[in-house]
């Protein structure tokens, strides 16, 4: 069975405003969302995006007393797939799926990943596309990713 990777809102916002979705689904294939997540998007998502439901309904909401509703929508559901990844970019709920030992990437994580694959040739227009826009890039995170992508 193939991994299954699950996205929050922002991964999908930010590929979005820097023309970049597509390479979502270059790297990944198909990707699993929530119909909350959706809602927050606000926007149609291509038909690669499966949405599903999360089932246990208490454990999203306790996530939601730590974090906002998507991230613990996503949170949740990676919860209930054994294996999956979740993309997640606020700190936060990072922290919180470390400590519940989930597999996490970020949006900058699938860039990385793109670039390892070969689908592109740098990680640097996607990092100047995304400074642009008002996502929250760290000078560490940028040389982390660049030394990632080996750059």
């Amino acid at each position: 069975m193939p991994k299954i990777i699950i996205s929050d809102t922002s991964c999908f916002i930010l590929l979005t405003n820097i023309g970049e979705l597509e390479l979502l689904h270059q790297v990944y294939n198909n990707i699993v969302t929530t119909s909350d997540i959706i809602a927050e998007y606000g926007e149609p998502l291509p038909g690669w995006v499966i949405i599903e439901s999360v089932k246990d309904q208490q454990k999203q909401a306790l996530l939601e007393m730590q974090v906002d509703k998507g991230e613990a929508s996503a949170i949740a559901l990676a919860l209930e797939i054994p294996g999956s990844t979740v993309i997640l970019d606020d700190y936060k709920a990072r922290k919180i799926a470390e400590r519940l030992n989930l597999n996490i990437t970020g949006t900058l994580g699938v860039i990385v990943k793109a670039k390892v694959l070969g689908l592109i040739p740098s990680i640097k227009p996607f990092l100047s596309k995304i400074k642009k826009t008002n996502f929250r890039l760290s000078k560490e995170i940028e040389i982390l990713a660049l030394k990632e992508a080996g750059e």
